[in-house]
């Protein structure tokens, strides 16, 4: 059956606000320091891998939450002009839309995130003709949004029942706890798309291929998961196979800020065509390795011709 949209993501929606300097701490008593640049741009991962998405080609569709304010209409509005539908976003009335302000410097980045409207996202808002149309399901930041992760089980298992695909990429657990109903979804997960310091957290192991093997383990033996290990490239297992290990190019950064977002969606462009774990990391790790070359999460996502010609020569370990 011929599906009207390849890529359905449900998530965070929210602008970040990045401030980038060698040294951008602040210095409270009141004093003002002058930095290199601030920048509004499209924040959230569940946003940035849409957007990423749209770039190389996807039909993409996009569920998130905003509040009745300029903050998300500016949102929406950025994101639709970069081919994303989001029609399907809701809109809360009463709640600030969530917000991120990046602190960006030279080695590391501090982020503080107001979730604001990001919490009130439900997997009962999103439109059941949505996941009808869609192959393949996304969501990310899993601990961010406890209304959605409660129905996220559900939702995957309703895409999963219409035919479609399903992937996660849990983000960060502000509460450090690192469990919060994760197994349930997991079960019905066919994509896990961490990166190093998550997956270690997530399946208590200190080494990403053990981590790969015990996550994979979780979702019932089937389940891939691809581990996003930045300057050293990724590595995947899918099920019970062999470990795949795929080294990154060398690039010159600008900024990180979406990298991991923008390997998602190569990952799952390359997993939509059916593409073996090796050619998927190799495409993935070449759309994160391109985002770096521009400030903030979407500016330097790649086209497909971009990806495809920097992910041909990388070579698996």
């Amino acid at each position: 059956m011929t599906r009207a949209l390849d890529l359905l993501v449900v998530g965070d929606v929210n602008p970040d606000i990045v401030v980038a300097d060698p040294d951008p701490q602040p210095l409270f008593g009141q004093a003002e320091r002058i930095v290199d640049t601030i920048r509004l741009t499209i924040g959230g991962s569940s946003t940035i891998a849409a957007c990423a998405a749209a770039r190389l080609g996807l039909r993409v569709a996009l569920v998130g939450a905003v509040g009745d304010d300029a903050l998300g209409r500016l949102t929406l509005d950025a994101v639709a002009a970069r081919g994303v539908d989001v029609s399907g976003c809701r809109v809360v009335q009463g709640v600030p839309t969530g917000a991120s302000v990046i602190l960006a410097g030279a080695e590391d980045r501090a982020i503080l995130t107001a979730t604001g409207a990001i919490g009130e996202l439900r997997a009962s808002d999103v439109p059941e003709a949505l996941v009808r149309r869609a192959r393949h399901v996304h969501a990310g930041s899993f601990f961010l949004q406890p209304r959605l992760a409660a129905g996220l089980p559900g939702l995957f298992g309703a895409a999963r029942s219409a035919g479609a695909t399903t992937s996660l990429d849990p983000n960060f657990d502000p509460d450090g706890r690192w469990d919060a109903g994760l197994a349930a979804v997991l079960a019905e997960t066919d994509v896990l798309l961490p990166n190093g310091g998550e997956a270690l957290a997530l399946a208590g192991v200190d080494d990403p291929v053990r981590a790969a093997r015990v996550l994979a383990g979780r979702g019932g033996g089937s389940m891939t998961v691809a581990i996003k290990l930045g300057p050293d490239g990724a590595v995947g297992v899918r099920g019970e196979g062999d470990p795949v290990d795929v080294v990154a190019p060398a690039v010159d950064v600008v900024d990180a800020i979406g990298a991991g977002d923008a390997f998602d969606a190569g990952f799952l462009a390359a997993w939509l065509d059916e593409r073996p774990l090796d050619a998927c990391l190799r495409l993935a790790v070449a759309c994160g390795a391109l985002s770096t070359r521009a400030l903030g999460g979407v500016d330097g996502q790649a086209t497909r011709d971009e990806a495809e010609a920097l992910a041909g020569p990388l070579a698996a370990r």
